[in-house]
């Protein structure tokens, strides 16, 4: 018999109604599902697609070769060698307190200063590799790489790095490099350069920075999940910078430094016929390798605090007096205007009055009887003393600025210096008084408020003996890539002229002459046999004599209250091939300390054997 089953309508109804909430929650489910795929592949897709491309393929910088920087000659005074940069991937990184351990186990790292890197760059951007240490060593670099699988996010990156070859020669004129700053980033300036790289702070390095940079390049990279290198996908080869050559002669430049050492005071030597320097040493100096791992804060504070100034370029900001030497410019002031004629002599008896004021010649017991020529010949200070009044203050500094003193010689350094050349105008305008006779009568030796540079003075020499001409000193020759023209050339502009009539030249001429090569020249230690050097010293006084005798009586007087030392020449001197200007701070006469340095330079120069 069959039964039926009792089928209850309200139990249907509340199933059914139970199927529609779960169908509805099912579909909600899937919606929210869809959407959020929708949202992850369509409207973030690029970005995460960017990501996950990125933990496939790196992009990797290849850094330019910096450009050689040569002498005159061709040998090389700056090039590169390759550095090893220790650098980590921050995302990549599980335990990162055990790795920094493990890497100063491994080499010199700063474990604390390290973890404070990676923390910035974990907070911007933590899958670019971030640089933990440059330079290391070939042993650091042996022990991580051979325990590279136990490094995580490690990696070793391989660079150009720039090398001085001779430690510290010429680093007045090569400069340095320093790491660029966020204000020349935005600057513009600097458009093939990026934070981190190195750029050039002074000299050479700075003036031809653009040129000197290169062109970064770029590989992509493929890598896989543990950041193993599988392949390279693509490379855009950097562009090696331009070389420069310059006019600077090496083994010269070694010489004057040479020279220099345990000395303060600045060497130049240059062609007097086109403007070329063929050496230029500044003391103390510094060595520009310093610069290139990084400095750390107590070696630059070191450094730019120093009493010694090695980081000033005495040769182009160096201003002082140039004493006896300025002498050359009254004389020729004196003819030109007529004031003097090269037979007139004047009586020293070893002091000049001006009123009751009295101003004491070197030669305590005077010259007598002094013409032109003995009187530069011998340096008599009472003969200038006369001149000097009889011309006025502003007809000196108008001739003085005619030979290139007062004003900036524009050769092609930075920081260069203007030197000063009173006049009446400038006291009264400076110093709100007006000018003083008694200033006149030391301006006329080269002091008083008279200030100039050791370039200025090897463009003076130059310009005497060069007919009068002035060309602008320069210490590059050419600047070109390697296989290509040219990108620049140097090649003198027409000089100006001082307007001085050469008859006048000739005389002054002769009488340097007679400084080195005549009995009681006062540069008579700078001779050499069968070279004809002419030249001009000077010993300028740093503090008055009577405080040179109050400082310590009866003992030798202060290193800091000596006299500088000066001596410019040139050789041979019927055809100068070089002129040089020699300056020893506190360094006492300039033809006993100053003349022999100079004459060694010129020997070497002109293949004298020493």
């Amino acid at each position: 018999m069959l039964r039926t089953s009792n089928f209850d309508p309200v139990s249907s109804a509340v199933l059914g109604k139970q199927l529609k909430i779960a169908m509805i929650f099912v579909l909600i489910v899937f919606g929210i599902l869809i959407f959020r795929l929708w949202f992850l592949q369509i409207v973030n897709g690029s970005a995460y697609r960017a990501k996950s491309e990125h933990n496939r393929i790196r992009l990797h910088d290849i850094a330019p070769f910096r450009g050689m920087i040569l002498d005159r000659n061709g040998s090389v005074l700056v090039g590169n060698r390759p550095s090893y940069d220790l650098y980590i991937i921050p995302e990549e990184v599980q335990d990162r307190p055990q790795l920094l351990k493990r890497l100063s186990i491994f080499g010199d790292l700063d474990s604390e200063h390290a973890g404070r890197i990676l923390d910035k760059a974990a907070r911007g951007y933590p899958f670019k590799p971030v640089c933990l240490k440059r330079g290391i060593s070939r042993d650091e670099l042996a022990k991580i790489e051979t325990h590279r699988f136990d490094l995580p996010g490690v990696m070793i990156k391989v660079r150009p790095e720039r090398h001085y070859f001779y430690e510290g020669l010429g680093s007045h004129v090569l400069g340095y490099l320093g790491e660029i700053s966020e204000d020349q980033l935005r600057s513009g300036q600097f458009r093939d350069n990026k934070s981190g790289d190195l750029i050039g702070k002074t000299g050479v390095e700075r003036k031809w920075q653009a040129l000197l940079n290169g062109v970064r390049g770029g590989e992509q990279v493929e890598v896989d999940a543990a950041g193993r290198r599988i392949e390279v996908v693509s490379r855009r080869a950097s562009v090696s910078g331009a070389n420069i050559c310059l006019t600077i002669d090496k083994d010269l430049q070694i010489l004057a430094e040479k020279s220099l050492l345990g000395k303060h005071g600045a060497i130049v030597a240059m062609d007097p016929s086109n403007g070329e320097v063929l050496a230029l040493a500044s003391s103390p100096s510094y060595d520009s390798n310093l610069f290139i791992k990084g400095i750390d804060q107590r070696t630059w504070q070191n450094i730019a605090s120093s009493k010694d100034f090695p980081l000033q370029n005495r040769a182009l900001t160096g201003q002082y007096p140039p004493a006896s030497v300025f002498k050359i410019v009254v004389a020729l002031a004196g003819l030109e205007e007529g004031v003097i004629t090269p037979e007139e002599e004047i009586f020293c008896n070893g002091t000049f009055f001006l009123g009751k004021q009295s101003y004491r010649c070197w030669k305590k017991y005077g010259h007598g009887k002094v013409n032109l020529y003995r009187a530069l010949k011998e340096s008599c200070d009472v003969y200038f003393y006369n001149v000097g009044r009889r011309l006025g203050v502003d007809k000196i500094a108008e001739y003085a600025r005619r030979l290139g003193l007062g004003k900036r010689t524009g050769i092609n350094l930075d920081h260069e210096k203007s030197g000063l050349i009173p006049t009446s105008e400038w006291k009264l305008r400076r110093w709100g008084v007006p000018w003083q006779a008694g200033e006149t009568i030391s301006t006329s030796i080269g002091q008083s408020f008279v200030l100039t540079t050791p370039i200025q003075l090897a463009t003076l020499i130059s310009a005497v003996f060069n007919e009068g001409r002035i060309f602008t000193p320069h210490v590059t020759k050419w600047v070109r890539k390697t296989g290509e023209k040219s990108l620049y050339e140097f090649s003198p502009q027409a000089p100006r002229k001082a307007g001085i009539r050469q008859e006048y030249l000739d005389l002054v001429k002769n009488a340097l002459i007679g400084v080195v090569n005549q009995p009681h020249g006062t540069g008579s230690k700078a001779r050499i046999k069968d070279i004809t050097v002419a030249g001009k010293t000077g010993t300028a006084q740093v503090v008055s004599l009577k405080k040179e005798k109050e400082s310590k009586p009866g003992s030798e007087i202060p290193w800091k209250f000596r006299d500088h030392a000066w001596f410019v020449a040139v050789a041979p001197a019927d055809m100068p091939k070089i002129a040089v200007a020699v300056l020893i701070e506190h360094g006492g006469h300039g033809g006993s300390t100053a003349a022999p340095l100079a004459k060694e330079l010129i020997k070497a120069y002109l293949g004298v054997p020493l």
